[in-house]
């Protein structure tokens, strides 16, 4: 085992047992297994495509399996291993299909068997030049991202045949080597590009099945009933849920990266659902056992449960633990969730953890429909300085960096935000500028789409040219790989003076950082006060 594609990776190197995230040396190999086949199938698929003999099941299969290596998304052995059964059955399919259709011949390399496949290095020092690895593992990452939010786009019913294409040729590449650090570059700010294509699809997706997100006092408290608990992204797992549990005496709140849904219109009918309980991932721990009721898992930021709680844990879709119940989809995409909520009619009403309210539901068109008085107090002082404090929050103390900076900013400073890094500041009382909230929050990680468009918007009512002319700086905290895509589409549309933290990507080579350097001025962080001065 060799996996350093989170933030938290071990002593900032990398996992060669188990993995920080709780996962399974067999597990993560057989993932790095799964990764090789994809590119096998890339290879016969983007023939397919060219010929137009591709079918829409694979497109939808690679989402799926590049979304279950995500972090702490799968840690099952058996699921991972069917994704590989799965994956030689397509592979052969459309081979065959290509061989009928004399695009190939009997002579063509079959580029990997289920033998080559045993007897294979797959894993990730397989790449033996330090800069090629870190560029590959660079865009198999922003790859990983960008197949989770295409992934979500679809399930509403929303394609777009380009990521899937530029997916293929991206795989491909990371296994060409006659593709140097020279074309690898370019390769990868084509993945941010197309990674905005992607955020762009799923914001569409989202917003014309469930309306723009509008401003909302999210409830943080609790009732007397008993309840579900449903966390990680996906709305239409959300949609299903709220549908099936009215009139059932049981109660919905969300937790985690679901908390936005609070403020979907489409979401406000339903009088059972009652707000959010709890906050980020990594305390799921401490807060699933106090909330007494089954917890539906729908997406990745699952960690491995405590035995107090495992038997109130739920999977769906591409997530799965040992131990776990998992519900799964119909042919048509719906799901029955009357398991889960029998299950909650035997449980007591949730402890309750905090009460009041927090903001939410900022994202672009609601921004920007107060885009005059924004730029009013712009223009009169009033603010300052806007601060992109957007990301991912993670469980290690040099965390509560982000606390400190939110709690130390001027007073005539914005927070924008986007993702669950607005954890760690999201319940302060930082109060308003003229009724302008000081935290700004747009929605979750994807919902950085919404941060880049307010930006642009801002950039033209102001008259400049250039995005990072405004009164903008950028304090970004990452963890996982749907965050390196984030990133990646930031650079891709001239972003520069990004501060990353709270530690760079142990998968960028001294080299390919320098390159970032030069190009974008891409910093580390290092204390609040140091920091304060460079982004205010």
């Amino acid at each position: 085992m060799f996996c350093y594609q989170c933030q938290e990776t071990l002593n900032g190197k990398g996992c060669t047992k188990n993995g920080v995230c709780g996962k399974k040396e067999d597990v993560a190999n057989l993932q790095d297994d799964l990764l090789y086949l994809l590119k096998s199938i890339a290879y016969y698929n983007s023939k397919a495509r060219k010929n137009k003999l591709n079918e829409a099941k694979t497109d939808e299969f690679m989402l799926d399996a590049l979304f279950s290596t995500v972090t702490n998304t799968n840690f099952c052995k058996a699921d991972i291993e069917s994704f590989i059964n799965t994956g030689f059955q397509i592979k052969d399919g459309i081979k065959n299909k290509l061989l009928n259709a004399k695009v190939i011949n009997e002579n063509s390399s079959s580029f990997i068997t289920a033998e080559s496949l045993a007897n294979a290095n797959t894993g990730i020092l397989a790449t033996k030049n330090e800069d090629i690895r870190s560029l590959r593992e660079l865009l198999t990452y922003g790859l990983k991202g960008m197949a989770a939010y295409a992934h979500h786009a679809r399930v509403l019913g929303y394609t777009d045949d380009a990521i899937s294409a530029f997916i293929e040729k991206a795989l491909l590449a990371t296994m060409d080597d006659k593709i140097g650090v020279d074309e690898l570059v370019p390769l990868v700010l084509e993945c941010g590009s197309m990674g905005v294509a992607t955020l762009a699809l799923l914001d569409k997706a989202n917003t014309e099945t469930y309306g723009n997100p509008e401003p909302t006092a999210v409830n943080i408290g609790v009732r007397d009933k008993p309840g579900i608990l449903i966390s990680g992204h996906d709305l239409r797992d959300l949609e299903q849920l709220l549908q099936q549990t009215q009139g059932t005496g049981v109660d919905v709140y969300t937790h985690g990266e679901m908390l936005p849904a609070n403020s979907y219109p489409a979401f406000k009918k339903y009088d059972n659902f009652v707000g959010n309980y709890g906050g980020s991932w990594w305390k799921q721990k401490e807060e699933f056992e106090k909330f007494n009721g089954p917890i539906l898992m729908t997406t990745n930021c699952i960690i491995p449960p405590k035995e107090s709680y495992i038997d109130r844990i739920y999977t769906t879709g591409v997530v799965g633990f040992d131990g776990v119940k998992h519900i799964p989809a119909n042919k048509d995409g719906t799901k029955d969730f009357s398991a889960i909520i029998e299950h909650a009619k035997q449980c007591k009403s949730p402890t309750q953890l905090e009460d009041g309210t927090i903001m939410g539901g900022f994202a672009h068109v609601s921004a920007l429909s107060v885009a005059d008085k924004i730029i009013t107090a712009v223009r009169a002082g009033q603010i300052k300085k806007f601060v992109v404090m957007a990301g991912c929050d993670g469980r290690h103390k040099e965390r509560e960096y982000y606390t400190e900076f939110a709690k130390n900013l001027p007073k005539d400073t914005v927070i924008l935000t986007a993702g669950c890094a607005k954890y760690r500041y999201n319940k302060l009382n930082l109060g308003d500028i003229g009724g302008i909230p000081r935290v700004i929050d747009a929605g979750q990680c994807n919902d950085c789409y919404s941060l880049v468009l307010i930006a642009q918007k801002l950039a033209e009512a102001f008259g400049l040219k250039d995005i990072n002319d405004l009164p903008v700086s950028y304090n970004i905290a990452w963890y996982e790989q749907k965050a390196v895509l984030v990133l990646l589409a930031l650079l891709s549309l001239g972003v520069k003076n990004i501060m990353l933290g709270p530690t760079l990507p142990a998968f960028i080579s001294p080299n390919v950082l320098t390159v970032l350097v030069e190009n974008f001025n891409i910093m580390p962080n290092s204390t609040v006060e140091e920091d304060m001065k460079i982004l205010i």
